[in-house]
């Protein structure tokens, strides 16, 4: 089943990315964190130009600290994209399985974002219209995370690269606190999003992979601005250290 669902979420995530939207969601921390004293750090970056960067450690066996950022800047001649985010957070995880290598992660957090977006109208290569929208926003997350260590390899030029999978459902409550439309104030608008998340992580080395990530973001609520227009597809690379 899990093979299927992975073939078929790109086409659901280039499909999702062609509406517009004020909101535009990060790489989730997926930090497969196993033991005390571990750190794994990470960098994404999707075909739209938006960077992730993700930090995360062990402060015990069992309780993990969070860290992401975001930031994207995507200027066109009919619309220009401009955003921050940033978030922390904490949680819960737990190894188990026979060999204790599949992983298990409750966290939650908070998150500020910026957005400022631009479209233009043009005829005849002449501008007839402009709409900058101006939005900060907070929100507030819970995700699950499950992934395995136990790897499979893929093998390419006669070496064997480690494969292994992981997923993460993650719930997010956004709420505008700032909203203007060429400088006039909006009325505020909220959602609430489910993001179901898959990657897939390539070891280069015992510290080292590659991750392939694809989501889609789903709004619970029908919103004009803060919609789900945006989704995750991503090639980054994430470092374990310091675990089992």
């Amino acid at each position: 089943m899990n093979k299927y669902l992975r073939l078929i979420f790109p086409a659901l995530v280039l499909f999702a990315s062609s509406c517009s939207s004020v909101y535009m969601p990060n790489v989730p921390n997926t930090p497969m964190l196993s033991q005390q004293g571990e750190f794994s750090g990470g960098g994404h970056i999707s075909l739209k130009g938006n960077a992730s960067i993700n930090g995360a450690y062990a402060v015990s066996n069992h309780v993990g600290v969070l860290f992401s950022g975001s930031k994207m800047s995507n200027d066109r001649k009919g619309k220009d994209f401009d955003h921050k985010l940033i978030e922390i957070g904490g949680g819960y995880f737990d190894t188990f399985g026979p060999d204790n290598n599949r992983i298990i992660e409750i966290y939650a957090g908070v998150g500020k974002g910026w957005s400022d977006i631009t479209y233009r109208d043009y005829k005849n290569d002449i501008l007839i219209s402009n709409e900058k929208q101006e939005v900060d926003y907070r929100k507030a997350f819970l995700q699950v995370n499950y992934s395995s260590k136990k790897k499979n390899n893929f093998r390419i030029f006669g070496t064997d690269f480690p494969i292994n999978y992981g997923t993460a459902l993650r719930i997010s409550h956004l709420t505008m606190d700032r909203f203007f439309i060429n400088g006039v104030v909006q009325p505020k608008e909220d959602n609430v999003f489910f993001e179901p998340i898959f990657f897939t992580r390539m070891g280069l080395n015992k510290n080292i992979q590659l991750q392939y990530t694809t989501s889609s973001n789903i709004g619970l609520k029908s919103r004009k601005y803060m919609s789900a227009g945006n989704s995750i597809f991503t090639i980054g690379v994430v470092v374990n250290v310091g675990g089992k």
